[in-house]
């Protein structure tokens, strides 16, 4: 009895054996058999996702060009100017923590102009919040020429009074501290400009805003009013040619 279990015990050790060297075969010929397609699968997968991966690092590329070609542009376009900078301290337990809040006009220089301000605990911080704001809040004024204003005005804000006066060429911008920052930013070229009242450079920014959003052009009230330019410029004496030849001349 021990014999004939010994000998079935070894029969089918045997068979164990030579199946599992069957399957090793069977599945190394397999591999063989379909390694080059692993293979091939596996360098598409590759070139796939190389080329996803390129795709996408060539569109942020793309991306990252869009955006400094228009950071650049509007740097070159828009005018910045920095008003006026004022630090605060609070006191705390362990000391004094500072802050910064600026001021900054932001122009083209073609009649967009518009200031904005931001507080933050870095200077250059600050600085790039407050110009945010004033890209977000620029206002067109029409400019006669392209160099001055059409009429003479006042602005108002607070204790804060200014007149500005349109000027003949030749004139340059009279105006001091924040003024003159809003009309380069403007660009205005010839201008006539007074405070009165406070020197506080928010509320003069704001008068002067104030003033600059009553300015209004011929073509403007002529639409208004349902009438031709030359009709509004014939006043005065003038000949009708002459009329129509400072209507063509009037720009926005």
């Amino acid at each position: 009895m021990m014999a004939d279990e010994n000998n079935t015990e070894n029969a089918e050790a045997a068979v164990d054996i030579k199946t599992t060297t069957t399957e090793a075969a069977e599945t190394q010929s397999a591999e063989a058999a379909g390694q080059p397609e692993q293979r091939e699968g596996r360098g598409r997968g590759r070139g796939r996702g190389g080329d996803d991966r390129g795709g996408r690092g060539r569109g942020r590329g793309r991306d990252d060009r869009r955006g400094r070609g228009r950071d650049e542009e509007e740097g070159e376009e828009l005018i910045e100017k920095l008003v006026h900078i004022n630090r605060v301290s609070k006191t705390v337990k362990g000391g004094k923590r500072f802050g910064f809040a600026a001021l900054v006009v932001v122009g083209d220089g073609t009649g967009r102009v518009g200031f904005g301000h931001g507080k933050a605990r870095e200077v250059p911080e600050a600085i790039s919040k407050a110009t945010a704001a004033a890209k977000k809040k620029m206002i067109r004024v029409p400019l006669k020429e392209g160099r001055t204003l059409h009429h003479d005005g006042k602005g108002r804000f607070g204790a804060g009074k200014v007149n500005v006066r349109s000027a003949p060429p030749g004139t340059g911008i009279i105006a001091g501290g924040p003024m003159r920052a809003v009309f380069e930013s403007l660009g205005v070229a010839d201008v006539v400009t007074k405070s009165v009242g406070t020197s506080n450079p928010y509320n003069m920014i704001r008068a002067t805003f104030d003033a600059l959003t009553n300015q209004t052009s011929p073509k403007s009230v002529a639409q208004r009013r349902g009438k031709k330019v030359a009709d509004l410029l014939g006043r005065g004496g003038a000949s009708e040619a002459e009329a129509e030849a400072d209507a063509a001349a009037i720009a926005e």
